[in-house]
């Protein structure tokens, strides 16, 4: 590696003398460190918070590789190539011991996609709109269109009345969703409970969208009485709505059907509002609960989306949107470069997710996804039951396989495990490659840590009776 020390105006000592080094041990494992933790007074009755604090400029990731010119006689050495191979090598390991501990984000991680190595070799790009082939001729069209149509008929819309694409991730199905409503009513009113994702809010911003927020009930569903008074206050304005199959942070399923009838109720008939359907995680799960109440087209709704990399369980971020035929056309455009028509967020688009969505819709079919859906189901009862038992607040939706549950103390424990948290609560999303083994020793763990942290009485765990009803408190008080 001689030279590499005249270029310290580009290369750090410490990049110098990791790549001058002759022991690096491919199978070793390296862990990101963890953030310490924050100790914040309050000054106004002196309680000591424990977390983890965001600070923009301070809270970026703080490892990275960087990247370096290879050497003049690497092609005879190989040395660049050996020191590649151990960094991927030792971040697979990394990503393997991670994935052990892997409960807090809605990803499915049960899948082998090692048959389709062999199209990785290929730039599939599905630019353009999906029914209309472009002059690139490396695409998946097929495929793309073979998952629109399984979706189509699980949303119950007949092939030449939809519409829709395979996006790039969840927040791009939204961001369409959203976008075809306003282009439908452009001086339509967005409504959106406050538990919603955030990229519907985000929508709204992008697109100087009137936004009005809907107070949500201790469940996280949105509070149809609350929405009634708002939508009374905005009669003369179309209403353009979000409706979450799935909320965030606590799984909540909103009523499709009293959102529908509250609309009515209040003087807005089918061609003065647009539903939106954000099914992120559950849009695909709720088809297969029984007696859970239906998102299908044959109710007066505008659009559906949902994440491919969530349930179905894909290596790369992708999701699908469905809308109806005749709202897109308000959207779509001739692309002569592309010799297409483009109604899409995004211009190129990844032409491998269609296939690896496909894949997996083949083999597991509607009765594989009905047996995963019983089992997160299941084991999700499982944890809350387990939790409710130890004296944990926990609190489980009906149609959700999110426990919600008092947020940990520690905040090593919560990035070990990787746990997404909202003020005093966390929540673990049970998946099909959440099993009740891992479920039993992250309850064991968190069992013997929370002797410590309520040790001797001196603290007592909070009440989270306002964040998921008195039921499902487990403080001293209830």
């Amino acid at each position: 590696m001689a030279g590499l020390a005249a270029f310290p105006q580009e290369l750090s000592q410490d990049v110098v003398d990791l790549l001058n080094r002759t022991d690096l041990d491919p199978t070793a494992v390296v862990f990101d460190p963890i953030p310490p933790v924050v100790v914040t007074s309050n000054g106004e009755n002196g309680v000591v918070k424990m977390g983890r604090e965001i600070v923009m400029g301070r809270n970026i990731h703080s490892s990275c590789l960087d990247i370096t010119e290879p050497e003049a006689n690497d092609d005879v050495t190989g040395d660049k190539e050996a020191y590649m191979a151990g960094i991927l090598a030792r971040y697979r390991q990394s990503l393997l011991e991670r994935t052990k501990y892997h409960l807090g984000y809605p990803y499915n991680l049960d899948f082998d996609y090692g048959a389709l190595s062999q199209l990785q070799h290929f730039s599939i790009n599905n630019l353009g709109d999906p029914f209309i082939e472009s002059n690139y001729g490396v695409h998946s069209r097929q495929f793309e269109v073979g998952v629109l149509d399984w979706f189509a008929r699980l949303w119950e819309i007949e092939k030449d009345q939809y519409w829709g694409y395979i996006t790039n991730c969840g927040t791009e199905g939204n961001l369409h969703g959203i976008l075809v409503g306003r282009e439908v009513f452009p001086d339509g009113i967005l409504y959106a409970s406050k538990e919603s994702h955030y990229s519907i809010f985000k929508a709204a911003r992008m697109y100087r969208m009137d936004c009005v927020k809907i107070d949500t009930l201790s469940s996280g569903e949105v509070d149809c009485a609350d929405f009634r008074t708002k939508l009374l206050q905005n009669k003369d304005k179309p209403a353009i709505i979000n409706v979450n199959i799935g909320t965030t942070v606590k799984g909540a399923v909103d009523d499709l059907d009293l959102v529908i009838q509250t609309l009515e109720e209040c003087g807005f008939p089918q061609n003065r509002f647009y539903i939106h359907c954000d099914g992120a995680l559950f849009g695909l799960m709720l088809p297969f609960v029984t007696r859970a109440p239906q998102v299908t087209f044959k109710k007066p709704i505008g659009s559906v989306s949902v994440s491919g990399h969530k349930f179905v369980g894909c290596p790369m971020p992708c999701g699908v949107q469905i809308t109806r035929m005749d709202h897109i056309n308000t959207l779509s455009s001739n692309v002569e470069y592309l010799a297409s028509r483009d109604a899409t967020i995004m211009g190129s688009r990844n032409g491998h997710a269609p296939i690896f969505m496909w894949y997996t819709l083949n083999r597991k079919g509607y009765r594989g996804f009905q047996k995963e859906v019983q089992k997160c189901l299941r084991n999700a009862h499982y944890l809350k039951d387990r939790l409710r038992d130890v004296g944990v607040s926990a609190m489980l939706n009906e149609l959700s396989s999110t426990v919600v549950f008092e947020r940990p103390r520690d905040e090593e424990f919560i990035r070990r495990w990787q746990l997404a948290c909202q003020g005093e609560i966390a929540h673990v999303v049970v998946m099909p490659s959440v099993t009740i083994e891992k479920l039993d020793t992250f309850l064991d763990e968190l069992v013997e840590k929370r002797l410590t942290w309520f040790k001797d009485g001196g603290n007592q765990p909070p009440c989270l009776a306002s964040e998921m009803g008195k039921d499902n408190c487990a403080c001293p008080l209830h």
